[in-house]
């Protein structure tokens, strides 16, 4: 009698757990919206010394430019770095390592967001080394380690919350990627049509904030109750 009457506590509060786990997830919403550009943006540039380096130039069949304003034929912005006023939540040591490669003698892809925690993994699929050059302004540790064509792969993590960190190749000074951490999943980056999604957020009241590297930010105020919101941020503009 003992017994049973034990197995129905532990049945009756894993009743609870689960129920409660089920609640907090359908209460979740998702945000989305559509990051937008005005105007005409600045020309990118022809990226010259790599054109004129024997290895890398040979990487490429076109002439390569910079990608400093990813904006497609109906205004909508890439690369942009959406995310919700909450800190002290990451999931960043369980998240699936974020890959950063280089190739052509380019970072690829140049603007990245992650969390803190979470594992960076920089890839070498060039014929040439090159070196990982981090430089963080907000105290997170710096590294420059050298990786060789065919070498194994880098892996780092960071632990503070940084805007656009920098990875840069001393060996190829040209190079250049752009790392954010969120110290929470509650980020996304805009895609190539704008787009964005910010996935299973809570109930309550936000700021949001768009941040694009050269652009600078735009922030709206958001409310999330049972239902996903669409936001809507005023366009980008060159200043």
């Amino acid at each position: 009698m003992l017994v049973s009457l034990a197995y129905m506590k532990i049945s009756f509060t894993l009743m609870l757990v689960v129920g409660f786990a089920a609640s907090s997830l359908s209460n979740a919403a998702d945000i989305t919206g559509v990051i937008t550009f005005k105007g005409t943006p600045p020309p990118e540039k022809e990226i010259v010394p790599l054109e004129n380096d024997p290895t890398c130039g040979a990487l490429h069949t076109e002439k390569p430019y910079t990608h400093f304003y990813a904006v497609d034929a109906s205004g909508g912005l890439g690369d942009v770095v959406v995310s919700l006023s909450v800190t002290g939540k990451s999931t960043g040591a369980t998240a699936a390592p974020a890959v950063l490669d280089q190739k052509g003698c380019l970072y690829v892809p140049s603007i990245l967001a992650v969390q803190t925690g979470q594992k960076i993994v920089v890839k070498n699929s060039d014929p040439c080394i090159h070196n990982v050059h981090t430089v963080s302004k907000n105290g997170n540790d710096q590294h420059n380690d050298a990786q060789m064509a065919g070498g194994p792969d880098l892996t780092y993590t960071f632990d503070k919350p940084e805007d656009f960190m920098k990875f840069q190749c001393d060996v190829h000074p040209w190079m250049f990627a752009w790392v954010t951490i969120e110290d929470s999943p509650y980020f996304s980056l805009s895609g190539k049509d704008g787009s964005f999604t910010i996935k299973n957020v809570p109930p309550g009241k936000y700021t949001i904030t768009a941040s694009h590297r050269k652009l600078g930010k735009e922030t709206l105020d958001v409310e999330v109750k049972d239902s996903d919101v669409k936001v809507e941020f005023p366009p980008f503009a060159v200043k």
